[in-house]
């Protein structure tokens, strides 16, 4: 927080007035790319198998959620803040969950707070990755298999 005061010449009381954690902070910069892949995700599923639209969902997610190291180590949390991101990201997650639940793809007993915990898993795990994008998928791919129904 305080290199973020420093970055943006207000005292640090500024800033903790505004966000009054790092995790509000994060809501706040993350508002508008939660918002575009909760947006893009409901335009694209449309077209889309449930399980696909679950898939592309999570990878979308993964990869905007490892651009900030802090963000992929707190996503439970910061997706908790109401900002309308949050809300987005939230509503679309649960309903794809829904919908692939609903197709018999994925068992009954997944949450989508189960599934918050593995995508920041894998933020985190892709940080370093010379390919990441590849990396999510495989992961994700991991991801999914594991919640599929037997």
């Amino acid at each position: 927080m305080e290199e973020v005061a420093k970055r943006a010449k207000v005292g640090i009381g500024t800033l903790y007035r505004r966000f009054a954690t790092r995790e509000a902070l994060l809501a706040a910069t993350s508002n508008e790319r939660f918002m575009a892949v909760a947006t893009t995700s409901r335009a694209r599923a449309v077209n889309l198998e449930p399980g696909d639209a679950l898939r592309q969902f999570l990878e979308e997610l993964a990869e905007n959620t490892s651009v900030y190291h802090s963000l992929a180590a707190s996503l439970g949390t910061v997706i908790q803040h109401g900002t309308p991101g949050c809300t987005a990201i939230t509503a679309e997650g649960q309903r794809l969950l829904q919908c692939a639940q609903e197709a018999g793809i994925v068992r009954p007993d997944a949450s989508f707070d189960d599934i918050i915990c593995v995508v920041s898993a894998i933020a985190i795990a892709v940080e370093k990755s010379s390919a990441p994008t590849v990396r999510i998928a495989h992961l994700v791919d991991l991801l999914l298999d594991g919640m599929r129904v037997r």
